[in-house]
């Protein structure tokens, strides 16, 4: 690609980053030019958040039903598994997956809603409601 054609499609992060792509110059030679974004990568960024969002509601509406605890929620939220929940709280795997559970959720120690809510960056009651910051 020529360094003229570069794509210059402002997306939502053309306003905070922009990204190094490789093009060649007059000469030939190749050379590195920043671009604001690029229409199909736009899209595809954009759909894989729709996603991330319906996961989310899907897990937010899992809580409600009582089908799963607020760890659920916010482990959509922030992008996590049961594998890294479990690294960054030191619990094993199988103990988050119990967590998990609404039963055994309600009978967690404050000790360890303190971890999960340490880990969240929110306060235990927020933790158990639901409530979160965009900040």
């Amino acid at each position: 690609m020529k360094k003229q054609d570069v794509p210059q499609d402002l997306s939502a992060l053309g306003k905070i980053t922009k990204e190094v792509c490789y093009a060649t110059d007059e000469t030939g030679k190749y050379t590195t030019q920043l671009s604001d974004g690029w229409d199909v990568k736009i899209t595809a960024l954009d759909k894989a958040w729709e996603d991330i969002d319906d996961r989310i509601n899907i897990a937010k509406q899992k809580v409600l039903n009582r089908e799963a605890s607020p760890l659920l929620f916010f482990m959509e939220k922030g992008l996590m598994d049961v594998k890294l929940l479990a690294e960054y709280t030191g619990f094993w795997q199988w103990q988050v997956k119990r967590h998990l559970k609404p039963e055994a959720f309600k009978n967690l120690s404050e000790k360890k809603l303190q971890k999960y809510a340490g880990v969240f960056n929110v306060s235990v009651t927020d933790l158990q409601n639901m409530n979160f910051n965009d900040a």
